[in-house]
């Protein structure tokens, strides 16, 4: 079984602290991603860059305290690769790519966080480029012969069932149609939806995503924002994809999918 988990941790000094890592230490994962670390490599502890028996590489952004993401792995990687070639978005530590020879073929694992458009219509512009930018990319990994695992902040809900407030989110960033559209040109284009997969009409049970505003946490006002898509032949060898809310550690959940596979 290959246990694969992508958390944004919405910083990960900031993580460590609410229990991340010890909650990681019993979670048997084989790889996990992470997104939002808000670090540069040179302020990561002994514990966030090999915690518990696993190799820790990452893309961080050059600007201090923020995006930046991560792969841990149990098993060491065949590669890795940073960043999607573009230099705007590569700056800002948004794309790790971890490649695996594995007994049932080959495997690549990517960590993702597609930029947020919620703060400006500028950043939103940024969004529509990164997702200009990204959508051959994830066609050249879905044509590459290998078996692929996206897993993403998307900063986008695809479908109604995504969020508790879908009406009133119409207009706004991570519901916009264009955004919503491009994801579902990527479901058609093959890739698939793991945690949608196992659950595919769920609803208040599989947000990952709550505003720190109006007790949205409490009352389970939220958003999911993050999620595996996986290639055809991996999503047939899904076998479970939870959602971890027992405890808090960043204002996303992690999402733990199980893969028959022999382990990356």
């Amino acid at each position: 079984m290959l246990r694969i988990i992508t958390a944004n941790l919405n910083g990960i000094r900031s993580a460590a602290t609410k229990g991340f890592f010890d909650w990681l230490a019993q979670q048997e994962a084989d790889v996990v991603c992470l997104q939002e670390l808000k670090a540069q490599e040179a302020d990561l502890t002994a514990q966030m860059l090999q915690p518990h028996g696993l190799q820790g590489y990452f893309h961080c952004a050059e600007k201090k305290g923020y995006s930046g993401v991560g792969i841990y792995t149990r098993q060491t990687p065949a590669a890795v690769a940073s960043g999607i070639g573009v230099a705007e978005f590569d700056a800002e530590g948004r794309y790790l790519q971890a490649d695996f020879d594995t007994p049932d073929g080959g495997l690549s694992v990517v960590a993702l966080y597609l930029p947020s458009g919620s703060s400006s219509e500028e950043r939103q512009q940024a969004k529509f480029r990164f997702m200009d930018e990204f959508a051959p990319r994830m066609a050249a990994l879905r044509s590459s012969g290998r078996e692929v695992v996206i897993c993403a902040d998307w900063n986008i809900a695809q479908r109604e069932i995504d969020l508790k407030n879908w009406k009133s989110n119409q207009k706004n960033s991570g519901f916009l149609p264009e955004e919503r559209s491009w994801i579902a040109a990527r479901l058609a284009e093959g890739w698939v939806d793991a945690y949608r997969r196992l659950h595919p009409e769920a609803t208040d049970e599989c947000y990952t995503w709550w505003s720190n505003r109006g007790q949205a946490w409490a009352k389970n006002v939220g958003w999911r924002l993050d999620y595996q898509l996986v290639t055809p032949g991996l999503a047939a060898r899904v076998e479970r994809a939870a959602v971890y809310k027992a405890q808090r550690f960043s204002d996303h959940a992690p999402l733990s999918v199980d893969y028959r596979w022999s382990n990356a």
